[in-house]
């Protein structure tokens, strides 16, 4: 189970895979200057409701993953969550569809 972090003090627990994917997403938005939402359902140890914050080229991220490994990349979800992020409501997770991952297989992830 990876971990996301907003400023340090918004965490959310997502699984490797998921997080992998929102990385792509959330990057590539950044990178390009656009601001947007994120929400996310909260854990039932914290009250099981859902957190939104808003994501902006300024903000501290982290990205926190529990294997060295990273995992293999689907494009069409990718572009799932890029069209929920780029929408009034804001990126949130949505099942990931059935589709060829990418190459990337078994690449391990970079320090840094």
């Amino acid at each position: 189970m990876g971990r996301f972090v907003y400023e340090g003090s918004q965490k959310a627990e997502i699984d490797d895979r998921t997080l992998h994917h929102l990385q792509v997403v959330v990057t590539t938005k950044l990178r390009r200057g656009e601001p947007f939402l994120f929400t996310w359902k909260d854990d039932t140890s914290i009250g099981g409701g859902r957190s939104t914050v808003w994501l902006h080229p300024g903000c501290n991220l982290v990205f926190s993953y529990s294997v060295g490994r990273v995992p293999d990349l689907n494009r069409q979800w990718i572009e799932a969550l890029a069209f929920t992020a780029n929408a009034p409501s804001g990126l949130y997770v949505v099942r990931e569809p059935d589709g060829e991952p990418s190459a990337d297989h078994g690449r391990p992830a970079r320090a840094g």
